[in-house]
């Protein structure tokens, strides 16, 4: 079975940064960007993601707190700039 306590640290960017992935794929969709392309190299950051994830938190595990507060940060500021973006401001 997988261990998961080393991840929960992380719990809040993996759930902001989820909605964050789902807002740039509707830029990309507003944008008239290909499906495919724009499917393609979804899997391929999310796999990208996934093993600097797992391989990463062994090293990045004592500076977790600083980690998710930048990562907040600009998980934020991504999302108000698209918001903005799509309102067309």
């Amino acid at each position: 079975m997988i261990d998961l306590k080393p991840y929960v640290p992380f719990t809040g960017l993996i759930i902001f940064g989820n909605i964050e992935n789902l807002i740039l794929a509707s830029q990309g969709a507003v944008a008239h960007v290909d499906p495919y392309i724009l499917g393609g190299l979804s899997i391929i950051a999310v796999i990208i993601w996934l093993l600097i994830g797992n391989f990463g938190t062994k090293i990045a595990i004592k500076y977790a707190d600083y980690i998710e507060i930048f990562g907040g940060v600009a998980i934020i500021v991504l999302g108000v700039q698209s918001m903005l973006e799509a309102m067309g401001l």
